[in-house]
């Protein structure tokens, strides 16, 4: 990126890029709620295979029998989730399903958002592929060529079930994510729609990000993106994930899921800048299994949202498998943002680390609320969880709720946490060298976010940066 577009990218306005709204036009719009036919009436919208609707009705019964998440200390309200209050699934009055593969192919008030957004920018700049999802369906998808050519396979998962039918039913919610993880797993497998495919095969190396962003215009309604990636045998992936939602008086429901198969010897690294607006609940589900000296990384940047409850959960499963989780939570006043990371150690040799960051104002609350498990004949292995605080009044809360489950004698493990308020010193320090209060606090937090902000793209850095201003600043949702 050129000194000249960075600033640019600095100067843009992110507050209007991500908050504005578009009139809804659509295709096909379904009725509220979930029952049998809505399932129904979304898998033959979508020409699917027998195998996929018997699944999609099958984790719908799961979801009708499973009590909503309660009893959690801490937990946010969801009580105002009403799956027969929300739209399960609205088609783009776009003409190519599976998306257009030419920018200037799709309708203008699609392009335009995604113009706003900053996507077309970003595929110049830094990616190796891109697709963009609006509402419940990827609207343009493209990949260089170069990678293409090598085998990769980066596409919306709606046409991967039509074309890759047999690694899609070996890998789709069997293994990693099955629906009855949880009640919004189960709710996710009945009524998915979107979302990516990413194929890696053997010794490949993408070395440019591939990004999918997914952006939900509409009013009350349901976004339920499945993401699903296999990096085989000594093969390495960079996947990006943007979202964001304008903010209207209905809520709305996001409740994604994320698959992740890194084989042995491979390397994949997973970020995700999530920018919801304070009506939207984000109750997504995400896992990666990983074998013999296998890596996984998670980079999280979480805010905007009215409640978010997101614990990304890795399986450690091969000898000297590791695994690295990054996150970072921001909450102001109205927020409840729930997070955190699992990690289960099933091999000798392996290793984690879960680094959590978080930041609350104005009476917001962060949690990070994590799981370790180290299970029997797990020997030499290790652990360490940092979680660290920043409150800015004292209005706002944090807390933090490890669980630790230790059933192996030689491991190491190591849990710290900090809980600080900005000091009026550092102020004063930096106010003396010319910066006003507001400049200080900002630049005192983003010294604080730059164990995460340094493992993305400059792109994404500086936009996460921006958004945390937004924040601090109480303009943004």
């Amino acid at each position: 990126m050129s000194s000249r577009e960075e600033q640019h990218f600095e100067e843009t306005d992110v507050q209007s890029r991500f908050d504005f709204k578009k009139e809804q036009k659509a295709a096909f719009v379904a009725e509220k709620g979930l029952t049998e036919e809505t399932v129904r009436v979304i898998s033959e919208d979508k020409g699917e295979p027998e195998w996929m609707l018997e699944r999609r009705l099958r984790a719908l019964r799961m979801f009708q029998q499973m009590p909503m998440p309660s009893g959690w200390p801490g937990q946010p309200d969801l009580s105002e989730v009403d799956v027969d209050a929300i739209v399960p699934y609205i088609r783009p009055d776009v003409e190519v399903r599976g998306g257009v593969r030419d920018w200037n192919d799709l309708p203008e008030d699609i392009k335009d958002t995604f113009d706003k957004l900053g996507i077309p920018e970003a595929e110049k700049n830094a990616l190796s592929g891109v697709g963009a999802q609006y509402e419940s369906e990827i609207v343009y998808q493209n990949m260089h060529e170069e990678w293409e050519k090598s085998g990769v396979i980066f596409m919306d998962m709606d046409k991967a079930v039509r074309e890759h039918p047999a690694l899609v039913e070996e890998y789709f919610m069997t293994k990693c994510v099955p629906p009855s993880d949880n009640k919004f797993a189960a709710l996710h497998g009945a009524i998915w729609s979107g979302g990516s495919f990413v194929y890696v095969p053997e010794g490949a190396t993408v070395d440019m990000p591939v990004q999918a962003y997914f952006r939900m215009n509409s009013a009350g309604m349901g976004q339920f993106e499945h993401t699903l990636i296999v990096a085989e045998k000594d093969s390495e992936v960079h996947y990006i994930e943007g979202c964001s939602a304008p903010k209207y008086s209905a809520f709305n429901l996001h409740s994604g899921c994320v698959e992740v198969f890194v084989k042995e010897g491979a390397h994949v690294q997973y970020s995700t800048v999530q920018n919801w607006s304070k009506n939207t609940y984000n109750l997504n589900t995400k896992r990666a299994i990983v074998g013999k000296n296998g890596r996984m990384e998670w980079v999280s940047g979480s805010m905007g949202s009215k409640a978010t409850m997101l614990y990304p959960a890795t399986i450690l499963n091969g000898r000297g498998a590791s695994d690295n989780h990054i996150t970072i939570a921001f909450a102001s006043e109205g927020q409840n943002i729930d997070t955190g990371a699992k990690v289960y150690h099933n091999a000798p040799e392996t290793k984690s680390t879960i680094v959590s960051k978080s930041i609350s104002r104005g009476g917001g609350r962060t949690n990070y609320r994590g799981l370790v498990r180290i299970a029997h004949g797990s020997t030499d292995s290790s652990c360490s969880v940092e979680c660290d605080a920043l409150m800015f009044d004292n209005a706002s809360t944090s807390d933090t709720m490890p669980h630790i489950e230790i059933h192996e004698n030689r491991v190491d493990v190591a849990h710290e946490a900090t809980v600080g308020k900005i000091g009026d010193e550092d102020i004063f320090y930096l106010q003396s060298r010319g910066l006003d209060d507001e400049e200080a606090k900002q630049l005192i937090v983003s010294g604080f976010i730059e164990p995460i902000t340094k493992e993305l793209p400059i792109e994404y850095a500086v936009e996460l940066n921006r958004l945390v201003e937004l924040e601090m600043e109480g303009s943004l949702g």
